[in-house]
């Protein structure tokens, strides 16, 4: 493995490992990636510093879940990196299957390892066909999977579908989560540059913190999207950490920074917030249109544009 993704002739992508995670899954999608080094790391912070520290070109980290919601770690990690940027995100059906070590049957299972987020979206099935067993917790879905085939802590572990790929595993029970359409969205990010070209078909990612603790700030924050008819896919709040009661913002908007309606938005946010970070504008993975309600289109802001200049050119 190179020491450096600048020095390397392949491209490096890290990712949340070990291998047999959603998020290989997710890496799986990234056609760029098709080719490179793939850097299983520990943790989302981890990610983050191999791409600022150049040990990776791009990293692959999971951002919300749909059962679960904002992924905290990536959320906050974000926050306190200003040289990253969102490059692309990527949706991964989250379908869980229970496996064991050969030999194993579904009536010796007693102990069930898995990560707490994996355990929470199986316990309807657990209930029902697992009464009496106990959950041993993990750093992630693939150590559990892995961890029964180096000790005998637990009998089974609940994984992704793609865990016997990598273990000498069995499969005891299939698509046990309790939410068939549960998803989870990743992200691809890089160090700060340009953003890819406009699709019409984007999303643009910020975080804002409010300038103060008062009566309508939140609102104010949220009409500089309104009043350009600029749609919200998400928005979720995290505590700032200085003190009780201060929160910061991470928001989704439908649009790219070169929509005017969303660059209108962003200025409007950089004048009315102490702090704003541009994370990216990216092509959405769901492909649909990002369209702004209203007269907000960027001919209609053109026009308008035109116009005043008229107005101010007028003798």
């Amino acid at each position: 493995m190179p020491s450096s993704a600048r020095n390397s002739s392949k491209k490096v992508y890290s990712f949340l490992g070990p291998v047999g995670t959603f998020t290989e899954l997710a890496l799986a999608q990234v056609k760029a990636a098709k080719g490179a080094v793939h850097k299983p790391v520990s943790s989302v912070t981890e990610a983050i510093d191999d791409v600022l520290s150049g040990a990776a070109t791009r990293a692959i980290v999971p951002v919300e879940n749909s059962i679960e919601g904002g992924v905290s770690a990536t959320l906050d990690a974000l926050a306190n990196s200003t040289d990253i940027r969102i490059f692309g995100e990527y949706l991964v059906p989250v379908t869980f299957n229970l496996v064991a070590r050969p030999g194993v049957k579904l009536a010796d299972v007693q102990t069930v390892a898995t990560h707490p987020v994996a355990y929470a979206q199986c316990r309807g099935w657990l209930a029902e066909n697992l009464p009496n067993h106990s959950h041993l917790p993990a750093t992630s879905t693939a150590a559990a999977a892995a961890g029964l085939l180096e000790n005998e802590f637990a009998q089974a572990a609940i994984a992704a579908p793609s865990i016997t790929s990598h273990y000498k595993l069995v499969v005891l029970a299939r698509n046990i989560g309790d939410n068939r359409n549960a998803q989870t969205r990743f992200i691809e990010i890089g160090l700060a540059a340009k953003a890819p070209a406009r699709t019409g078909r984007d999303k643009t990612s910020v975080i804002v913190e409010l300038p103060s603790d008062r009566p309508g700030a939140l609102l104010e924050m949220l009409e500089q999207f309104a009043a350009r008819g600029v749609n919200l896919s998400r928005i979720e709040s995290r505590p700032i950490g200085d003190r009780l009661g201060r929160y910061r913002f991470n928001i989704d908007v439908q649009g790219h920074i070169d929509d005017s309606a969303v660059a209108e938005a962003l200025m409007g946010l950089h004048r009315f917030s102490p702090k704003v970070i541009y994370l990216g504008s990216y092509a959405r993975a769901d492909k649909q249109k990002s369209q702004h309600e209203g007269n907000n289109s960027n001919p209609e802001f053109d026009s308008a544009e035109a116009w005043l200049k008229s107005i101010r050119n007028s003798k």
